[in-house]
């Protein structure tokens, strides 16, 4: 079993940042992906990026390439989402999400097994 707590949302403007923080627990990762997802108000949930736990190769959705940067720290077993040059499109639920890696680079929600319970994240204009 594993356990995902998310922390870091809020409201910030537009040109922001906000750094998003992904607390694991319950089992080893070795083999793991972790990822970050979003669901903004009428829309689907859509992937925002991913790392492999091993060697913390990174993936990202074009929307957020440069601006996003995923991290994590093997120590702490917690995973990070750093959010610069927000815009008020990044608006959404953020979830971090964890599954065996069973390819890369790892996007679709249904290839993750372990979900936290979101965590809001608004950016004004």
């Amino acid at each position: 079993q594993v356990q995902l707590v998310e922390s870091g949302g809020g409201l910030v403007q537009a040109g922001g940042s906000l750094r998003l923080s992904c607390a694991a627990s319950g089992r080893t990762f070795s083999r793991y992906a972790m990822g970050w997802f979003r669901q903004a108000p009428g829309k689907e949930r859509e992937f925002v990026a991913a790392i492999t736990w091993s060697d913390g190769t990174m993936h990202y959705a074009d929307s957020v390439k440069g601006r996003f940067t995923i991290s994590r720290d093997s120590a702490k077993k917690t995973v990070y989402l750093q959010m610069n040059s927000l815009k008020p499109e990044d608006t959404a639920v953020y979830y971090c999400t964890s599954g065996r890696l069973i390819r890369w680079p790892q996007f679709r929600d249904t290839e993750y097994g372990y979900w936290g319970q979101g965590t809001q994240v608004t950016v004004s204009s």
